[in-house]
């Protein structure tokens, strides 16, 4: 009989662990300080449109929520972004009016 391989007990099976990352945490952006979260998706049907590139972006695909960090507004501050057009912000900026 074949032998099994065996992983570490703290080795995750396929690296779930980065996909599935749902972090908040704080960036400074635009001189301002922003929460961001990371989604995996849902299942909702909704669709967003990513301030970066414009693209409609919909609810399922992972990508991250920004909102200000100083707690001013409402659900109407918080922006549905790509996750790369989020990462490329400072060479790209965003498209029209976001904030």
């Amino acid at each position: 009989m074949a032998r099994r391989s065996r992983r570490g007990r703290s080795q995750p099976r396929g690296d779930i662990s980065r996909i599935m990352d749902t972090g908040t945490r704080t960036e400074i952006y635009g001189g301002g300080s922003w929460t961001v979260r990371s989604l995996r998706g849902n299942s909702e049907a909704r669709t967003y449109v990513c301030p970066g590139c414009q693209q409609q972006l919909a609810s399922g695909q992972p990508h991250v929520v920004v909102w200000p960090t100083d707690g001013l507004g409402g659900l109407s501050d918080r922006r549905h972004w790509h996750t790369p057009c989020w990462q490329a912000r400072d060479r790209r900026p965003p498209r029209g009016s976001w904030k």
